[in-house]
């Protein structure tokens, strides 16, 4: 009788490394570079914020933020943190100080310490630069994610500060941190075209 043989089913490796980067066309891209044992997500931004409805900083207590996940975020949040069960995390977020501060809340969200050598930046989408970064990851800066921070609180209190005060007193729909001193500096600039007078003067020359 001839001896049966049976094809060996072959086994799917589940990734074992798992790397978070701020756009999903960025990790369609860098999955590919890293092939096999990586999986890439994507945060597509940031996933926590001051919420909307009120000041959310206590400015009487060391200005002390309460952040809330973004409730479009919330799904993507928990696939997150279910991804990340069982895996080595490496945080790919942009490499200034908002994906700094990104890197930061989803390290929170997913339970990483703050002391792991995690976050890694590469400044091109080549297989050679994703390589070298994930040979030289580091702790996440926390000199920027306070930088961060600090601007988004500044944002926060200036625009529900000021912009209620100048809807109500000039019908103005907002106020900003930037918008506000460039507007100033256009309004500088035209008063000085209005107050300016024109003298008359010649030239010669001669030979």
């Amino acid at each position: 009788m001839a001896e049966k043989k049976t094809a060996k089913k072959s086994k799917s490796k589940t990734p074992q490394t798992l790397v978070i980067v701020e756009s999903p066309t960025k990790a369609h891209t860098i999955e590919k570079y890293l092939g096999p044992g990586y999986v890439v997500k994507a945060s597509v931004g940031h996933l926590i914020d001051l919420p909307k409805s009120r000041m959310a900083i206590d400015i009487e207590n060391g200005f002390l933020p309460t952040y809330r996940i973004m409730k479009e975020k919330e799904s993507l949040v928990s696939t997150l943190q279910k991804e990340c069960r069982g895996k080595e995390v490496y945080l790919a977020t942009d490499p200034d100080r908002e994906g700094e501060a990104i890197a930061y809340h989803l390290a929170r969200m997913l339970g990483l310490s703050l002391n792991d050598l995690n976050r890694i930046e590469f400044n091109e989408i080549t297989k050679s630069a994703v390589k070298k970064a994930l040979d030289n990851p580091h702790k996440i800066d926390m000199q920027m994610v306070n930088s961060q921070e600090c601007r988004r609180m500044i944002d926060r209190i200036l625009g529900f500060k000021l912009s209620k005060l100048l809807q109500r007193k000039i019908g103005s729909k907002s106020a900003g941190r930037v918008q506000s001193v460039a507007l100033k500096l256009i309004c500088d600039l035209e008063k000085e075209i209005k107050n300016f007078v024109p003298v008359k003067y010649y030239e010669a020359e001669a030979i």
